[in-house]
């Protein structure tokens, strides 16, 4: 997809953005390696009267490469912030996919103002090192497949636990995150000096972010799981959901890392989410 809107980010980044629909804020943001893209099987199924915002980070998909130092949890953040002041938004329901999610984390628990819902896809306060180690394989690298059918006849071996999922579905994927190179193959859509960010972050393994998720104590909250995924675990679902008994959940079957969020079972989430925070009054 081609992204219509930029704005500038307080160090000069161009970021690239979406804005459509009419009704009230969902900015939802994107896995690690992904972009905007992300949540385009998710649109037709939204219900009506939101407006949906999505963001390419910086160094992936249409916005600025600005170098190793910049992709990390908080200045993601703090882009997702400075996206939601240049359009005027003072506060927004977030959806976060995996890397999105911990920036959802990180924003309940030092801009909380400015969130009035969080919805978790497959991600959460502690990450399993099996998840971190298949994403630390690829992270950077650019598709060994020569073109867009041979990349996604590739996919469902390095997804694990992703069944039943038509070949349409990996063609999709595989032309939304890469690109032809020039030189007869592929190469991918983002910046892979990426990969350098990603291991300094979890060179100790996964942090310890059960207090960002404490912080959003208050704010409606959802769990989307893929029933197969490597990265967030059993144990971790099981205390998020101690924690928040309240939290709107669901185990989605032949998912693993990650839902692609147009699932039935997704979708309900999504919906009742939606209703829940529509119903706070927090967006009134």
């Amino acid at each position: 997809m081609t992204l219509k809107h930029r704005f500038t980010a307080s160090d000069g980044a161009s970021i690239a953005y979406a804005d459509q629909g009419e009704g009230l804020p969902l900015l939802c943001l994107s896995g690690l390696t992904r972009n905007a893209s992300d949540f385009d099987y998710m649109l037709p199924h939204l219900p009506q009267g939101w407006r949906v915002i999505r963001m390419d980070y910086r160094g992936r998909g249409e916005s600025d490469w600005t170098g190793a130092a910049s992709y990390t949890v908080p200045r993601e953040g703090k882009d997702a912030v400075e996206l939601l002041d240049h359009l005027g938004i003072a506060r927004a329901a977030l959806l976060g996919t995996s890397r999105g999610g911990m920036v959802g984390m990180f924003l309940g628990a030092t801009a909380g103002d400015r969130l009035a819902g969080l919805c978790l896809n497959d991600v959460g306060p502690e990450l399993d090192w099996d998840g971190l180690a298949r994403i630390k394989d690829y992270v950077g690298r650019n598709p060994a497949a020569k073109t867009f059918e041979a990349y996604a006849h590739a996919l469902p071996a390095g997804n694990p636990g992703m069944d039943n999922v038509p070949e349409s579905r990996w063609l999709a994927e595989a032309q939304r995150h890469a690109l032809p190179d020039g030189k007869g193959g592929l190469k991918i859509n983002y910046d892979p000096a990426l990969r350098e960010s990603f291991l300094d972050a979890f060179k100790n393994g996964s942090p310890d972010l059960w207090p960002l998720f404490d912080a959003c104590a208050g704010l409606p909250l959802a769990l989307i799981r893929g029933a197969n995924t490597d990265l967030l675990g059993a144990a971790a679902t099981a205390e998020m959901r101690r924690r928040r008994p309240d939290m709107i959940y669901t185990n989605v079957p032949d998912r693993a890392h990650i839902p692609f969020l147009d699932e039935p079972e997704a979708v309900v989430v999504l919906a009742d989410w939606l209703a829940a925070v529509r119903a706070s009054g927090r967006l009134a």
